[in-house]
């Protein structure tokens, strides 16, 4: 099992947050007959010596030293040594965790995304919708996603990118959309029941999205103000459109491993897909696990079968073939 092996300056919270996870799984494959080492991803590579003598890895890492942007680099290096592990593949970790990148693969599938734009390579259109919310282009776990990222007039949302592009470089603009904020999860061959964010206890005026208080600060009135329910509840050809469309978008992406479809359902009941998200939160209090159980597994079997889709023959994950201009060319002529 390996995670990362933290940084200098990580809080003692910090650190017991990703050892907690740890010891969750760890227990759970133990008691499933599996021996388990575990080991911290460090910057030296020492890891992969592991790695290659080891049956199969169950990753956790989401990072190298605190930097999230090293997490597919280190799928990328388990790939080469052949050696099978939990999870997306590099490729898919590639365009999930840059979203607009992840917005061009969605909308060239045809799939429904909140329109979109990136202020750094073009002015703000004249028509485009407002409220928007204002995002880092190639972040996750809701960082930089605050009440103040959604604005309602265009001199707000300069504002916006001039305060967050000093901290997170490449921002993403999209529209904001008004709705359910619903979530479909993939383990292996088997779809999870939706889950869906209640916001009923938000505070009055409050925008609703998931922050990343919601995500994180359990103090906050934004983390009580946004309450998983599970199963949601929708009627059956809702759920069947949302299920399809969240199907769609793991199949764009080469999904596979275990993963989250993020998307918002408009009046119309159209599903807005906002995230792919490969390899979500696995600890025992969190939405994958909330929804596993809803689906009538246990935490143990939950993790089970996310080894079992890594080992299946349908999970190898190997490096994904880039065509420069010269290969097609040749292919064509």
């Amino acid at each position: 099992m390996i995670y990362d092996g933290g940084a200098a300056d990580w809080s003692p919270e910090d650190i017991q947050s990703v050892l907690d996870v740890v010891a969750e799984v760890t227990q759970a494959l133990t008691r499933a007959g599996h021996t388990v080492t575990k080991v911290p991803v460090l910057p030296d590579l020492a890891w992969l010596d592991t790695i290659r003598q080891s049956d199969v890895v169950f990753n956790l890492c989401e990072g190298v030293a605190g930097a999230s942007y090293m997490e597919y680099k280190v799928a990328s290096a388990i790939e080469l040594t052949g050696v099978p592990f939990t999870g997306g593949s590099a490729w898919m970790m590639t365009v999930c965790h840059r979203k607009p990148l992840l917005n061009a693969l969605l909308e060239s599938a045809g799939l429904p995304i909140p329109r979109w734009y990136l202020p750094s390579q073009s002015a703000t259109p004249a028509d485009f919708p407002l409220p928007a919310i204002v995002k880092p282009a190639e972040e996750d776990a809701s960082v930089g996603i605050e009440q103040r990222s959604v604005v309602t007039t265009r001199e707000e949302l300069t504002a916006r990118v001039v305060a967050m592009r000093e901290q997170y470089g490449e921002l993403m603009v999209q529209e904001y959309v008004r709705g359910r904020e619903i979530a479909a999860a993939i383990v292996g061959t088997h779809t999870l029941p939706l889950s869906e964010i209640d916001f009923g206890r938000m505070p009055d005026g409050a925008w609703h999205i998931v922050s990343f208080d919601a995500k994180w600060a359990e103090s906050s009135p934004e983390f009580a103000g946004t309450q998983p329910v599970c199963p949601a509840k929708v009627d059956p050809e809702l759920e069947r459109h949302i299920l399809d469309t969240a199907h769609a978008a793991w199949r764009t992406v080469d999904g596979s491993g275990y993963g989250r479809v993020d998307m918002r359902v408009d009046d119309d009941g159209v599903p807005w897909v906002l995230e792919v998200n490969p390899s979500p939160d696995i600890s025992t209090d969190a939405g994958l696990a909330n929804m596993a159980r809803a689906y009538g597994w246990s935490y143990d079997a939950l993790v089970s079968q996310v080894l079992d889709a890594a080992v299946a023959p349908t999970a190898a994950k190997r490096p994904r073939r880039v065509l420069t201009p010269s290969t097609d060319a040749q292919q064509v002529a």
